[in-house]
């Protein structure tokens, strides 16, 4: 996901398109920015012919009564472009905000959907970079970089055709102005750099958000809580294009000043020039206006060279974030996939499923294995570490698609099922649950978004969770912070269980849901398993072979292949792999 660099101007600058579609919702904000940059560019190109027809024909005794008249209409230009410059800034400015917001959405919805494959070898980090910084320059380019330079396009060739036809000095004067702008910005300084703090801040927040999801996209997948974060990190979005807008605001109206005061102490300085002209101590005309073309053409090219390298990092930028969003999910659905039935009963089926990861298609983890589970069975499934335990709940979950066989639920190949549809009948408790950085409540509700808060304690209390959770300071509302760090190994596990049991559904995935416990908290959540899988249909895989002795049955994996079958007792006997671990545990 590299960006290519390339010898070709036009090149380089090709990512930019990607944004087009994204500029085009706000077609009349653009044609307002536009008109504004006209605007603005036309009355700065007017001031110096006003300026010498000013010279030319007003310093005579007898349109001596002109010269107000004259100065006034000057000051109504100097306004109108104060004006169109403030308007101009503040449209592009917030339509670079507003473009930006909807990119960053728009790409963290896209990671939400892509297969977890994509993620085997993505590195969050990097990601999240993505999000904010390739996002945070895009948007500087986009609203000061790229005004910067059209309206600096315009003032050059329009500056530049009126040098022909004039001559050079009074523009050095203006120099007297910068006095004039020291005071407002001292005074509105502080409030844009408050506000630009706040909207900084903001968007601190949405990254953080973005973070976590990309670290927990499994669990985000196998709960369907897509639509969550996506609506959780859209209102942060929000949140930070709010607090842009502000800033923005703020530094509108202090465009607007400056500008009205340097272009209002030129025409002072003019204003006073002239009266020295009538009595005689300078002399006039096409000098003026030519100074004046000469500083607008020399200063627009200057700052059309700084901000290029601007645009083109920008266009790397737009590349890396287009790259993402050209990614397609490698899970294919169907265009009209098979429904599975509203009460699914939970039977399953492995039929001589063969599977190896993406990262490495030459190595296999799963060796025609083949087995199948009734409904409201409980099978556990234990072997030394890489025997593909794991694997299986992937498959289940479709997080990936075996190579070949079947994984079938009530007879159905889930390989034809919409992914959503089908991790509505699973609930997952895995041996390192994702806490999200919000409140116990909601970290339960993760497992029902539309669950009331009836329903959340009622969950909680079967998971043995209601009694920690109401010691909290505040309850069920009490942040837990990111991952659950105020909260116990123990604590996080129950919190995983609620949200299961608040789930209901038909399939249970424990992937070593105790094995990271002390004995008191694993009793705890024993117990609250014990609940979870009555009536359901529960697959577990353990290494802590004390946690599956009362399974129905039990599979002994091996290098991606089922070794030993059978109940607890019955294995033991057999004196093969499973009695071995048992031995070295039990012992």
């Amino acid at each position: 996901m590299s960006t290519r660099p390339s010898s070709s101007r036009s090149h380089r600058l090709a990512p930019l398109k990607a944004l087009a579609p994204f500029a085009l919702r706000y077609k009349w904000r653009m044609g307002l920015a536009f008109l504004a940059l006209v605007v603005a560019s036309a009355a700065t190109l007017v001031v110096p012919v006003a300026l010498r027809r000013i010279i030319d024909f007003g310093f005579s005794s007898e349109a001596a009564q002109l010269v107000d008249l004259y100065f006034t209409t000057m000051l109504a230009v100097a306004g109108i472009l104060a004006l169109a410059s403030a308007s101009r800034y503040y449209l592009v400015m917030t339509l670079g905000e507003r473009v930006v917001a909807d990119l960053r959405s728009a790409v963290l919805q896209h990671l939400t959907i892509l297969s977890p494959g994509f993620y085997d070898d993505a590195r969050s980090g990097e990601l999240v970079s993505r999000l904010a910084a390739d996002t945070t320059l895009i948007k500087s380019t986009f609203g000061a970089s790229a005004s910067v330079a059209l309206r600096n396009f315009f003032l050059f060739f329009g500056a530049a055709i009126m040098m022909v036809v004039t001559s050079p000095r009074l523009s050095g004067l203006v120099l007297l102005a910068i006095p004039l702008i020291v005071f407002p910005l001292i005074a509105f300084g502080r409030a844009v750099q408050r506000r630009s703090r706040t909207a900084q801040d903001t968007l601190a927040d949405a990254s953080a958000l973005a973070g976590e999801a990309i670290g927990a996209m499994r669990t985000i997948q196998a709960f369907n809580a897509e639509g969550q974060i996506n609506t959780r990190f859209s209102s942060a979005v929000e949140r930070a294009y709010r607090g842009a807008v502000s800033a923005t605001r703020t530094r509108a109206v202090l465009t607007a000043i400056v500008i009205f005061l340097v272009f209002a102490s030129v025409v002072a300085i003019l204003w006073w020039g002239a009266t020295d002209v009538l009595e005689g101590r300078m002399t006039a005309g096409l000098l003026g206006q030519f100074v004046l073309y000469a500083v607008f053409a020399a200063s627009s090219l200057a700052q059309i060279s700084e901000v290029w390298a601007d645009i083109s990092q920008a266009a790397g930028a737009a590349e890396r974030l287009d790259e993402i969003l050209r990614m397609k999910p490698s899970l294919r659905t169907r265009r009209k996939p098979i429904k599975l039935p509203v009460t699914t009963k939970g039977a399953l089926s492995f039929d001589f499923v063969r599977f190896a990861y993406p990262a490495r298609p030459d190595s296999s983890v799963l060796n025609d294995i083949s087995f199948d589970v009734k409904a409201g069975e409980t099978l556990a499934i234990v072997g030394p570490s890489g025997a593909g335990k794991s694997t299986i709940f992937h498959l289940l979950l479709r997080f990936y698609d075996p190579q070949r066989g079947r994984v079938l639920i009530d007879g159905i190949d889930i390989t034809q099922v919409d992914p959503i549809e089908l991790r509505k009948r699973i609930a997952l408790v895995p041996q390192e649950p994702i806490i999200f950085a919000t409140t116990a409540r909601e970290n339960i509700r993760f497992g029902r978004p539309d669950a009331t808060d009836e329903e959340v304690e009622a969950a909680a209390k079967d998971a043995a969770a209601d009694e920690f959770l109401r010691a909290l300071p505040e309850g069920y509302g009490t942040e837990v912070g990111e991952r659950g760090v105020t909260l116990s190994g123990g604590q996080r596990q129950r919190l995983a269980i609620a949200r299961a049991i608040l789930r209901d559904a038909p399939i249970l995935l424990l992937d070593e849901a105790t094995s990271a416990l002390d004995a008191e908290s694993e009793a705890l959540v024993q117990q609250a398993l014990a609940r979870l899988m009555k009536g359901r249909t529960t697959l577990v895989v353990a290494h802590r072979l004390a946690t599956v002795q009362k399974a129905d049955r039990i599979l002994v994996m091996k290098d991606g292949r089922i070794v030993e079958e059978g109940e607890h007792y019955e294995l033991v006997k057999m004196k093969g792999l499973y009695a071995r671990l048992a031995q070295l545990q039990f012992a």
